[in-house]
């Protein structure tokens, strides 16, 4: 009897479900619904405006694409419930829930409907960057020996630095708060009817570490003496590893959803690093850059380097035995979908509506005609702050080389290469500390839609780059835990490695660098890093003092 397991694809957007036959690795059907509320980053659905920097949704949303996309991939793929043998759930991090000790979200309540800070706060909430600065001042002052492990920076999106923006904005939310949970744990408690923390989060976005725990009650008390007992109060140190069982399906969310009770649960993982099993990675040297609204940028190897800018390594992070490596950008399909609301005029409209294609498709098109070099653009890739290899939330985007020829498709192409210098600075970073970075892959809407953006950056990273295999990897990867979760036993598998090799796939598409637009993108890199370096990292700070004035 065919056995079947479910994966869960929690993204910025919408959620997505994917079944996938554990022996053969056939997807046999996917549902997506985007979540009601969206992303509130302007107002809340009350009509309450929001500060700059604000991203936050509604918890509810989650359980309601959930019962939604679970019947409707079921009914879709013809097969029975009985036989999905597990379940796996990946997840946007760090995306914060304040909660009550049953697990209601706070913005639940009456009392808090308009309140901003009881809400979740997605990943890309970067509000809290006075507080991560705080964190990272204090840390190197005191020679805090974790702080290396993430590069040298804790960032404005993780959980700390959002906990202490609620707690020194909103003290009553705080207080009402038993705990705060990332929202890959909430969803499946609200599966299982337990909470867990899972170590992927916890490791990478909770500044917990394998060997040394999390950072001392000492060191949160010299930050702000109410964060001195943080961890035993609102969060946890009881931390799961991955690859293992979470827990089982309860009567009550097997009625809403169709499911059976009783099937396996996974131990969630963040969005990004599920895909690295999704295209069958299991070994050190190679990175895979999930590319969507931001980009990741994932790398597993057999030992521990501390690699300035990085979002961190962690010990068993993806993979048992390996660490794994975290970096990325925080906006590069944001970025693009920036400049064709914003900044094409109506002819260009008109041309694509003439055309019959969409405007994406248009102006791809007209980019793609261009020459590297030829717009005579560089652009700086931090239109919503820089995660790698700055780590700082403040900074912003620049163009220069701007003339009165200059056309919409050069600066849409100027934007699109300068994401890819940004990747390109990741990857030299990782080399300048040893960690060897051998070969690449891409994951994401933009490597299975964009042949234009895929080349440039062959081009610009002179590397080949492979392509995942599926459309869905990231619901592929947690299809694949959730095969761990239930077992040999029930029909998956007793470990990551043997079911990544045997489920995890590439295309036979290969993007090979032109060497010729290889000799010009190196010029061009040359000159991106000169300004990465004079307005990121000090010598000129007009951005940030512009972010200033702009407060005011």
């Amino acid at each position: 009897m065919p056995e079947y397991s479910l994966g869960l694809d929690f993204g910025t957007l919408s959620c997505r479900a994917l079944l996938v036959d554990v022996k053969t690795g056939n997807e046999l059907a996917s549902a997506v619904m985007d979540y009601p509320h969206g992303v509130m980053d302007d107002t809340l659905s009350c009509g309450k405006k929001l500060p700059r920097d604000w991203a936050l949704q509604d918890a509810q949303d989650y359980l309601t694409v959930v019962c939604k996309v679970i019947p409707e991939v079921i009914e879709k793929s013809g097969i029975s419930a009985e036989d999905i043998i597990g379940v796996g759930v990946d997840f946007t991090a760090c995306t914060l829930i304040p909660v009550l000790a049953d697990g209601t979200p706070l913005s639940r309540l009456a009392k808090y409907r308009c309140e901003p800070h009881a809400y979740v706060k997605l990943w890309k909430h970067h509000a809290a960057q006075k507080y991560a600065t705080r964190i990272n001042e204090l840390a190197e002052e005191r020679g805090e020996p974790w702080l290396e492990l993430y590069g040298g920076k804790v960032s404005s999106e993780w959980a700390v630095p959002k906990a202490w923006q609620v707690l020194d904005e909103a003290p009553e939310v705080y207080a009402d708060a038993a705990m705060f949970v990332e929202a890959a744990d909430w969803i499946v408690w609200q599966m299982c009817g337990k909470l867990t923390r899972n170590s992927c989060c916890a490791g990478y976005k909770g500044m917990w570490n394998k060997t040394m725990g999390f950072p001392s009650d000492d060191f949160f008390k010299a930050l702000d003496p109410r964060l001195e007992h943080i961890i035993d109060e609102k969060f946890s140190r009881e931390i799961s590893p991955l690859g293992s069982c979470a827990g089982y399906i309860t009567e009550d969310f097997a009625a809403k959803t169709g499911l059976v009770a009783g099937t396996a649960v996974a131990e969630p993982i963040i969005d990004a690093h599920v895909f690295v099993p999704a295209v069958g990675i299991t070994g050190s040297g190679e990175m895979l850059a999930i590319m969507g609204t931001s980009t990741c940028h994932m790398l597993l190897d057999q030992k521990e380097y501390k690699v300035q800018g990085i979002s961190g390594v962690v010990a068993d992070g993806i993979l048992p035995g390996l660490y794994a490596y975290e970096a990325g950008q925080c906006c590069v399909g944001d970025h693009f979908q920036w400049f064709i609301e914003n900044c094409l005029p109506k002819d260009y409209y008109d041309a694509a509506e003439e055309a019959g294609v969409s405007i994406h498709k248009y102006l791809r098109g007209k980019a793609e005609a261009k020459q590297p070099g030829e717009s005579g653009l560089i652009a700086l890739d931090w239109w919503n702050g820089n995660r790698s290899v700055l780590v700082d939330g403040d900074l912003s985007g620049l163009l220069l080389g701007m003339t009165l020829q200059t056309r919409p498709e050069d600066i849409y192409r100027a934007l699109i290469e300068a994401t890819a210098y940004g990747t390109r600075k990741i990857i030299e970073t990782f080399r300048k500390y040893e960690v060897p970075v051998n070969s690449f892959y891409a994951a994401g809407g933009i490597s299975q839609k964009d042949p234009m953006t895929m080349q440039i950056y062959a081009d610009v990273i002179n590397m080949p780059i492979k392509i995942a295999g599926s459309e869905q990897a990231g619901a592929l990867g947690s299809a694949i835990f959730g095969a761990v979760a239930a077992g040999s036993e029930k029909g998956g598998y007793d470990d990551m490695f043997t079911a990544a090799k045997a489920l995890g796939k590439v295309k036979d598409t290969v993007y090979y660098p032109n060497p010729e637009n290889v000799e010009i993108y190196d010029k061009l890199y040359a000159e991106y890093e000169i300004l990465h370096d004079y307005f990121g990292t000090g010598a000129n700070d007009v951005m940030k003092r512009l972010k200033a004035l702009k407060g005011l």
